[in-house]
């Protein structure tokens, strides 16, 4: 088994075991940046075998509540619009590319699947197969870069943030979301949470963190928040749910919460707290390139 000897942000040696999620999660801490990872690296059957379980139905749908996020976000990028072309890393199903395409974006997509690129290709995207790398896309291609939850799969951060910055222009904006380590659910979970998963997940970013590496590209921030919690994520990691159901408890509360105004300010005011305190559930990074 092959594994990491030094830092894969920073290069430090100074690695340390993880109280409580080494022994279960092989996870290690950087004494220097404070970066958390798995020490295993995944061999490249090991992934081939991983993401071919995937499911990519594609009948499968999404909820109102992520298509109005989807559509809060597409308002937010309009100011970077210039020449017209989008990309999302690790694009999935294409669903987020498909509402951008219905507001006249350009899109491109990227997939370690051959499945989901087969999908997005059929729905009309213009999709790359793998890993990204400097060929894929001219320097400057690109006005916006998105990357939802797709950072922590990877072991190699610094390879792919350098890819995206040579694929904006300068002025464009990269919009990033990750699982935060530091989240409330992580502290009450534990090695429990079920976020923490090899080789699903192999680096864990904090808003420390994931700004040290997103700024060591050309990059200069514009807003960072955290936020949320996941009803389900909490039932699934102490095994009262099963994972099949996992959207279920969650898109009953985001529904509620779009009917009833209390709610809703309620969730506004907890979002906020949240990204003071750096304890929600997922990280959400605006970065411009510079």
């Amino acid at each position: 088994m092959d594994i990491h000897k030094q830092c894969i942000l920073c290069s430090s040696t100074a690695l340390k075991p993880l109280t409580r999620y080494y022994e279960r999660h092989s996870l290690v801490k950087c004494k220097k940046c404070s970066l958390v990872f798995a020490e295993k690296i995944p061999s490249t059957e090991e992934l081939n075998r991983h993401y071919s379980a995937y499911s990519y139905d594609s009948h499968a749908s999404i909820s109102p509540s992520t298509m109005k996020s989807y559509s809060d976000l597409l308002d937010e990028l309009e100011p970077f619009r210039s020449s017209n072309r989008l990309l999302d890393t690790g694009c999935g199903r294409g669903w987020f590319l498909i509402e951008a395409k219905k507001r006249g974006w350009e899109v491109y997509g990227t997939e370690y699947s051959e499945t989901a690129v087969e999908l997005c290709e059929k729905k009309g995207i213009n999709m790359k197969h793998g890993q990204l790398n400097a060929t894929l896309f001219e320097s400057g291609y690109f006005d916006v870069v998105t990357s939802f939850e797709v950072i922590e799969h990877i072991n190699n951060p610094r390879e792919d943030l350098a890819h995206i910055s040579s694929f904006l222009r300068t002025g464009g904006l990269f919009y990033c979301t990750t699982p935060n380590f530091n989240s409330i659910m992580r502290y009450y979970l534990k090695e429990n949470y079920n976020v923490i998963e090899y080789p699903e997940h192999l680096t864990y970013y904090t808003k420390k963190t994931l700004s040290a590496a997103i700024s060591g590209h050309s990059f200069r921030k514009m807003k960072f928040l955290s936020t949320g919690i996941s009803l389900t994520r909490i039932q699934q990691s102490l095994g009262n749910v099963a994972k099949t159901h996992e959207i279920s408890a969650d898109e009953k509360l985001r529904e509620n919460i779009g009917k009833k105004w209390p709610l809703h300010m309620t969730k506004t005011i907890l979002n906020k707290l949240f990204t003071w305190t750096n304890t929600g559930m997922t990280l959400k990074a605006y970065y411009i390139k510079k």
